[in-house]
């Protein structure tokens, strides 16, 4: 018992000599020139207030939600930050929700892989002259996605939920018609 103790502790402490070594090597490296901070001596400008990362919420105005969803309802911010969001208020049958995404780096094709995934029944459609697809959860009614690629690059998209049961609009037309003026304002 007090041999496998000793190779035990023997392992133990050749992985933390290991380890230390690894780190001392890759901590001891020196490299030349001098620290900055963002944008000093290039003559950029560089944002560090960090005042416009939330900008693409602004990409359609709370008027044109209003106007694509449920005229007459009042849409109010929900949440900013990975996605954007909107409740609104005095929807058809009660009140809906609206979310925004913006993938920068990513692909209608691997929205399909996702949502074939998740079980979503996807149909490619076309929003201004390009390929989209447009998702509807199964046997969910009240809500539909409609994603598209952005205007430079990356993937758009917007789902559109009433409440379960409502007597509402078409939510995919409502996602339509939001992808098309994001992208008809990204131009």
């Amino acid at each position: 018992m007090n041999h496998r103790r000793g190779s035990a502790r023997g392992i133990l402490t050749a992985a933390a000599l290991l380890t230390i070594a690894a780190t001392a090597t890759g901590c001891g490296q020196t490299i030349s020139g001098s620290a900055y901070p963002a944008g000093a001596g290039t003559g950029d400008n560089v944002n560090t207030k960090f005042d416009k990362l939330l900008r693409e919420c602004e990409i359609v105005t709370l008027d044109q939600v209003a106007e694509a969803v449920a005229k007459g309802s009042y849409p109010q911010q929900s949440f900013y930050g990975a996605v954007c969001m909107w409740d609104l208020q005095g929807a058809p049958g009660g009140n809906a929700m609206v979310t925004l995404n913006w993938y920068e780096t990513g692909a209608l094709n691997n929205e399909k892989t996702t949502n074939d995934k998740l079980g979503y029944l996807t149909n490619n459609i076309t929003v201004q002259g390009r390929r989209a697809l447009e998702t509807r959860r199964p046997n969910d009614p009240d809500s539909c996605g409609v994603s598209a690629g952005a205007a430079d690059q990356g993937v758009i998209g917007f789902w559109v939920n009433y409440r379960p049961g409502s007597a509402h609009a078409d939510p995919c037309a409502a996602a339509k018609q939001l992808v098309e003026l994001t992208l008809n304002l990204a131009r």
